[in-house]
């Protein structure tokens, strides 16, 4: 059984972005606010990782197949343990299809990054 806590960033329901966190210049965060955040962001703290979500973020038309992303210099058990750990965070979603499996970046989970660390949109 696995004790992961994913990310609330989206809604279940609508898939927009719920309110995770303040923007950082807005006020100080709560405890649990800074406990969501922290999660985001220690699932983006490791190299891996962070190579693998700007391989999906950045692939053409917003998803990537495993077999197009797994080339980060780590055994394919290891890109799918840093994959398993992305998709927990709440950082990617998948699909399989057939024998792949595709990942994406919901963009409101993009917006949701950048209104924690810029604030709100008209301040950009």
């Amino acid at each position: 059984m696995s004790n992961a806590q994913v990310l609330p960033l989206l809604d279940p329901a609508d898939g927009q972005v719920a309110p995770c966190c303040p923007p950082v210049t807005e006020r100080p965060m709560t405890a649990e606010e800074a406990e969501t955040a922290a999660r985001m962001f220690k699932a983006l703290g490791d190299p891996v990782r962070l190579r693998l979500f700007s391989a999906v973020a950045s692939h053409e038309g917003g998803e990537a197949c495993v077999c197009d992303i797994s080339d980060v210099g780590v055994s394919q058990p290891t890109v799918s343990h840093h994959l398993k750990k992305l998709k927990e965070s709440g950082l990617l979603t998948s699909e399989r299809r057939g024998t792949w499996v595709y990942y994406r970046v919901q963009p409101s989970v993009l917006a949701a990054m950048g209104r924690l660390l810029l604030g709100s949109s008209s301040a950009l």
